[in-house]
Order: C-alpha cells, then sequence, then structure tokens
C-alpha cells in the first residue's frame, strides 16, 4: 500500500482502445432508447430533474473531497475517487431503475443530461477538488494534465454516441427499439469483461490493497447513495422520484473513469484499481439497493 501512488497497471494500447470503443457502444445503446415523450413529461415538471442533477454534479464532488479530508487516503486512491464523483451516471442505473419500481423517464433523463454536461462538470470538477487537496495536487502537477485532449475525449466517447444514436432512431425509430436492449446489454458485458481483465492482469496489487480500496468504495458509495436520498427528501419529491436519485447518484460510469486514467494517467495504481472496484461495486450495490426498493 505505501507503494502504490507509484504503481502503474498493466494495460495495453488495444486493450485500452478497445474500451474506448465498449464505453462508446454503451452511450449509443442508451441513445436507441430514448423516448421524447418521456422527456417531455420530465421536463413539464423539472424539478426532480434539476434536484437529481445538482445532487450529481455539484453535491457528490464535493461530499466526496470532504469524505476524502477525513479519510486522508494515499494521493492516488483519492484522486481515483475524485474522478469517479466527477464522472456523470453510469449506463446500468436505468436498468436498476425499472427494477426498483423508480421513475425510469427521470433516469434516463438524469443519465443523458449528466452525460452530455460531462464534457463541462468532470474536468471541472476534477480539477477543481484536485488541487484544492494538496496530496493530489502534486500528482496533477507531476502529470500536467491536457485538459483539451480530456475534453476532446469525453466528446467522442459520450457525446458523439449519443448523437449518433438519437440520429439513428429518428430515421429508423422502429429498428432502433428492437436495438437498444441488445445493444445495451451486450455493451455492458464486454465493458465488465475488460474491467475484471484489468483487475485480474494486476492481481497482485489489487490483493494487496482490496481492504483500504473496499472500505473506501463503501463509504463512498453509500454517501453517493445517501446524497440522492436526502435530495429528494429535501425537495419533497415523490418516492419513484426519489428512488430514482438515490440511483443515479450512486451509480457512476466507473468506465469514463478508467478510461480518463489509462489515456491520461498511464494506468496510476491507485487511481485505477479503485475506479476498477468501482464498477464492480456499485453494480452489487445497485442490484441490491433494486431488490429493497422495489418492495416499498
Amino acid at each position: 500500500m505505501e507503494n502504490i501512488d507509484s504503481v502503474v497497471l498493466n494495460f495495453d494500447a488495444s486493450s485500452v482502445q478497445l474500451m474506448n470503443v465498449a464505453l462508446a457502444f454503451i452511450m449509443l445503446g442508451i441513445a436507441l432508447d430514448l423516448s421524447i415523450d418521456k422527456f417531455k413529461l420530465v421536463f413539464q415538471h423539472p424539478k426532480a430533474l434539476i434536484t437529481g442533477l445538482f445532487a450529481q454534479l455539484l453535491l457528490l464532488p464535493l461530499l466526496t473531497f470532504i469524505l476524502i479530508w477525513v479519510m486522508q487516503p494515499q494521493p492516488s486512491l483519492a484522486l481515483g475517487m475524485m474522478l469517479v464523483a466527477s464522472c456523470p451516471g453510469g449506463n446500468i442505473s436505468n436498468f436498476i431503475s425499472s427494477l426498483s419500481r423508480a421513475n425510469v423517464a427521470l433516469s434516463i433523463a438524469m443519465t443523458t443530461i449528466s452525460s452530455l454536461a460531462a464534457v463541462v462538470f468532470t474536468p471541472i470538477n476534477f480539477a477543481l477538488y484536485g488541487n484544492m487537496y494538496e496530496p493530489t495536487q502534486l500528482i496533477l502537477r507531476e502529470i500536467s494534465l491536457d485538459w483539451f485532449s480530456v475534453v476532446r475525449t469525453i466528446f467522442m466517447i459520450i457525446i458523439m454516441p449519443i448523437i449518433v444514436g438519437l440520429l439513428f432512431k429518428r430515421i429508423y425509430p422502429k429498428l432502433a427499439v428492437k436495438m437498444a436492449r441488445k445493444f445495451e446489454v451486450l455493451s455492458m458485458m464486454l465493458f465488465m469483461a475488460i474491467v475484471l481483465v484489468v483487475l485480474f492482469s494486476n492481481l497482485d496489487y489489487f490483493i494487496q490493497c482490496i481492504s483500504a480500496v473496499f472500505l473506501l468504495v463503501l463509504l463512498h458509495n453509500g454517501t453517493a447513495l445517501f446524497t440522492g436520498y436526502m435530495s429528494g427528501v429535501v425537495a419533497q419529491l415523490d418516492w419513484a422520484e426519489r428512488k430514482s436519485l438515490i440511483i443515479e447518484t450512486g451509480i457512476q460510469n466507473s468506465g469514463l473513469g478508467l478510461i480518463i486514467i489509462f489515456n491520461f494517467f498511464d494506468g496510476l495504481g491507485g487511481m485505477a484499481i479503485i475506479t476498477a472496484w468501482w464498477g464492480i461495486w456499485h453494480m452489487i450495490s445497485g442490484f441490491t439497493i433494486a431488490n429493497l426498493l422495489r418492495r416499498v
């Protein structure tokens, strides 16, 4: 654990490119599943959407910074937590919202808008909190991150696939509906396979730091879930809307985080391990929450 900040994980360039393609396919699948009519209903009563985006894009990064300040994890682990909190909602959140009997239209709207907003909010939140915390500030200075390249990468693997998916659905609506679910499932399976390859290719490092990483991710994910819940309570949203906020705030696009880490941080060990474990853990916590929420 003492050397985790200097560890660089093994993950070759072709695997990074495959991960880029997998995430692009996931975002394309989300776009194919969008319904303009459902969006209209959400925008007619925007309080839930505004509350959810506020919780996810602004509150969660702030509370993550406070958690880091209290826990004092090693710098690369802290940087990984900041990056995950700066990412948009994860694609699996829509499926979990459906299982939870939450407001699925709200969930899809939050995932889409937070993904589109990621081109602005992910770099800003990450740079802001990364530079406010001295140990992570030193890493960012050493790496001299090219923020324009980060924004371009987010645009290409998040924004462009959504635009392409929306255009495809407009031209071929019936085919898009048939493709959406299969597309999403296959792309998620591909991405999970890549995350597992990241972990098993670096199993020794993972085993050495799993105890610390497990606790950090457990607390971080719990903070995210609670942030969504309390935001819904304060805004006096109905129960279905609160469920959506719990899920959307608690499930982050850790895939985007891994892509940024391997493209711009050369697979920095603490960042990559905590982000990869987030990708696994939020599925475990998500399906557990779904099982509990669908009963109430």
